[in-house]
């Protein structure tokens, strides 16, 4: 048996689908990957092809909407789908779903898995513009065009979910289920002891998005009681136009508000330098990785009331939910923590109970491959599932 997975990032297929790759290889499944300049990412390459994985280059950008490079992506995935020849097919990110079903669905590929992410830019909800509305309209009608022909969709939180059916982009007949995200190696994180003073952390890209100024805006309110308090930033300034600049960052570091870690191929020596981890994002997140790698190292979280962030934390339990775009809430949510610091050692056991119970990859891998019919050997040698789905 054959499984092409595709992405839109060569990295990601190491770090977010490493451990359901490694699944099913130990299944006797032939295992192939697709992404652009996938190749030529010599570090990912290595790391898959170790794994046994065959790798294979796909023409695709994630971002913008062209319609030329587009139709060159689905007859690239066309053609490498004909030569492989895959029972499996699954994609991960909006181009690689959209284009990679109906380029399964094309060249008559059995088992067509779509798995959401989270929905991003194009279904914030805020369409203050044309063009934004212009993108929502198209990525929901290519969602709908393609998603009819998938055996069955995966979300990865239940909002996403109620959304494609709400506005019916998702078939009633299609098959869908709801996964804990992408799982954490609950045994690669592991609870560490806490900083003696308590020390906040954000890591993410450097988006507006992800609510980087109100953690900013947070922390400027409270250095001006709290002095002493710490409070570090992870991640990497980016291209989009949605970024923050690089004067801003800057300007924030000269203030003496935050302490600038940087890219860190390694972010548990983030988490042990740190008490509680903040994330006030307002993006469209499928369930963020980052918060559930702090829920797996016993770190109280702070995050946002919105669609795959609500998911993780009990509210007073394990941390502490606020309203998006909320500088003040947000810094009252911190600053719990900074007049009971006992709370942290309390609520971060908590966490860690949520990410053995719900977030172990091993069990969101078993739950999908489970739904996909590849959970024993037996049935991966029948290939039933594939005519039944």
């Amino acid at each position: 048996m054959k499984f092409l997975i595709i992405a839109g990032l060569s990295d990601s297929l190491i770090n977010f689908r490493g451990h359901l790759i490694s699944d099913l290889i130990r299944r006797g499944v032939e295992v192939h990957a697709a992404a652009p300049d996938l190749t030529r990412d010599c570090q990912t390459r290595a790391k898959l092809e170790k794994k046994g994985v065959i790798v294979h280059d796909i023409f695709l950008r994630r971002t913008g909407v062209n319609p030329w490079h587009d139709f060159l992506t689905l007859i690239g995935m066309i053609r490498l789908m004909r030569t492989i020849k895959p029972d499996n097919v699954m994609g991960y990110t909006i181009k690689p779903v959209i284009f990679g079903t109906m380029a399964a669905s094309l060249s008559r590929c059995t088992g067509r898995f779509a798995l959401i992410t989270g929905l991003g830019y194009s279904f914030s909800g805020d369409c203050v513009n044309f063009k934004h509305r212009l993108i929502s309209n198209i990525a929901s009608m290519l969602y709908r065009l393609s998603l009819r022909s998938a055996s069955k969709v995966f979300f990865q939180n239940p909002d996403d979910q109620a959304l494609f059916r709400e506005k019916k982009i998702l078939n009633s007949k299609t098959p869908s289920v709801v996964v804990n995200g992408s799982g954490v190696d609950i045994e690669h994180f592991v609870p560490s002891n806490y900083p003696s003073r308590v020390t906040f952390l954000f890591i993410a890209r450097l988006l507006i998005e992800k609510g980087v100024r109100e953690y900013v805006e947070a922390a400027y309110q409270l250095k001006s009681v709290y002095p002493e308090s710490t409070f570090l930033l992870v991640g990497e300034l980016d291209s989009n136009p949605n970024s923050i600049t690089r004067e801003e960052l800057d300007r924030w570091i000269d203030d003496g508000i935050v302490s600038y870690l940087g890219v860190m191929d390694d972010v548990r020596l983030a988490f042990g330098s740190s008490s509680v981890f903040v994330l006030p994002t307002f993006y469209r997140e499928g369930i963020p990785r980052t918060i559930l790698e702090a829920l797996a190292m016993g770190r109280p979280v702070i995050t946002t009331d919105t669609p795959g962030c609500r998911e993780t934390v009990i509210d007073g339990e394990n941390g502490f939910l606020v309203f998006p775009r909320n500088s003040g809430e947000l810094a009252h949510a911190m600053r719990v923590f900074l007049d009971s610091p006992d709370l942290v050692a309390v609520m971060g056991k908590r966490s860690r109970e949520e990410a053995l119970k719900k977030y172990d990859v091993r069990l969101v891998n078993s739950s999908m491959l489970k739904e996909m019919g590849l959970d024993d050997e037996s049935t991966i040698l029948s290939r039933e599932f594939l005519h039944s789905s």
